[in-house]
């Protein structure tokens, strides 16, 4: 960057231009985030009553519910609906502003694609990972600091995850030292992490380009513990949008090589945080290869005779079981969730997390269509239902309150709708393409 900065303030002064003051945009973003006791238990899965003692059995006598109690049940169950309706829309209305750091050679460059994502409020340019304070310009790299940028985003509309594959995508992430025509530590590619969660899903995305990614040698991103960040100088801030420096600027990003590589690995750059192969992984399911791939439903008395109580009515009459109650809510083993009919593969044990409902939660399918989504509109409130994509079975709803650094979402299953496999017998089960 230096070397073409020079060339071009050179031509610049033998043409007799004057460099103009960078335009500076600084966004101003406040949020205010008020979590209450109570939010938890009103976001959680709607159709709980923990005072209910419902047991499902085929005699007939205890199968039959009193309506008195059942009046009682759905009243209870309808002010849940109503208290989870205003905390979710107050949560909506409310961005939930985070930062992060990353680093992908020039910062400019960086700063330039990264404040494209929707979702992302502000990018600075700046300086972090060294050991010398108020790094500058012409002294940031002795300290051992990177060109870094820092990103201001609402968690509500864009993950951690997602900054991350893009800022990945629109670099060269195979380099160890330098980015492009920018050589040395300083300008090489890095993803910073907070805590133990945001470090797994960095070490996670990285395996995983890895091992399906379109490049020719393996990721050389180094993760680290974020630092303090210290803002670059204003002249900086925004240089593409300068008047003079925009020119420069797509000067300096042409004669880079940065968009030639985007081009050559991602086709396209969008600022998209897709993945290809995570859209392609699910075409496996549909092409027949599959035992659970040409599963017919069976006749309702078979299924009856297949399913326990408890497994019929929340898979075949959408019921819901009780928190707390099935052992795969606490299940930390690694392995797969199948369909408890068809077998066909639904959740990974590295999507699960706690969610704290009672319930088993994920941050998303195995694959993008292995499950369904369909409105739901029972007990006067608005849901989205989860199936099974081939068995079209009941599996529980998705709702927008999980983990912010990875996709938002939480999908609250039915353990009753599950089955799970360990992963040290999915080889011989007929799952060993989903080993990973």
């Amino acid at each position: 960057m230096d070397f073409f900065s020079s060339l071009f303030l050179s031509i610049a002064t033998f043409f007799g231009l004057v460099q103009a003051e960078p335009e500076v945009t600084s966004v101003a973003a406040e949020s205010e985030i008020i979590m209450e006791d109570n939010t938890k238990t009103a976001l959680e899965e709607t159709n709980i009553d923990t005072t209910t003692n419902e047991t499902y059995m085929k005699d007939d006598h205890k199968e039959t519910l009193d309506s008195e109690e059942e009046n009682i049940s759905e009243m209870k169950e309808t002010e849940n609906l109503e208290t989870e309706t205003k905390v979710v829309s107050k949560i909506a209305s409310n961005p939930e502003v985070r930062t992060m750091i990353v680093a992908g050679g020039c910062f400019w460059c960086v700063e330039a694609d990264l404040e494209k994502i929707n979702g992302v409020i502000e990018v600075v340019s700046g300086y972090s990972g060294g050991t010398t304070k108020n790094p500058t310009y012409e002294d940031y790299g002795k300290g051992g600091h990177r060109e870094v940028v820092e990103v201001t985003y609402d968690a509500n509309q864009v993950s951690f995850e997602d900054i991350l594959i893009v800022a990945m995508k629109t670099t060269d992430p195979t380099d160890d030292d330098g980015t492009f025509h920018d050589r040395g530590d300083k300008y090489s590619p890095a993803f910073y992490y907070e805590n133990e969660e945001q470090r797994q899903i960095i070490e996670n995305l990285i395996k995983e380009v890895n091992q399906y990614g379109p490049y020719d040698k393996p990721l050389a991103i180094d993760v680290e513990e974020r630092a303090t960040f210290w803002p670059a100088e204003e002249y900086h801030q925004d240089y593409y949008k300068g008047t003079l420096s925009q020119l420069k600027y797509k000067y300096y990003r042409n004669a880079s090589g940065r968009d030639d590589l985007i081009l050559k690995y991602w086709g396209v750059n969008d600022h998209s945080s897709e993945l290809p192969w995570r859209n392609q992984e699910v075409s496996n399911v549909n092409e027949g290869e599959y035992m659970w791939s040409n599963y017919k439903k069976p006749s309702d008395e078979i299924l009856k005779n297949q399913l326990d109580d408890l497994a019929y009515k929340v898979t075949q009459d959408e019921g819901t079981e009780r928190s707390g109650t099935s052992p795969l809510d606490k299940n930390w083993e690694a392995g797969i969730y199948v369909d408890v009919l068809s077998g066909e593969p639904l959740y990974s044990s590295k999507d699960k997390f706690d969610s704290g409902t009672g319930w088993p939660s994920f941050v998303r399918p195995i694959t993008p269509g292995a499950v369904t989504e369909h409105e739901d509109k029972k007990l006067f409130t608005t849901r989205t239902e989860i199936r099974s994509a081939i068995a079209d079975n009941h599996l529980g709803h998705v709702f927008d309150d999980g983990p912010k650094e990875q996709t938002g979402l939480r999908y609250c299953m039915n353990g009753a709708a599950l089955r799970f496999i360990p992963k040290d017998q999915m080889e011989a089960e007929g799952y060993g393409d989903f080993i990973k």
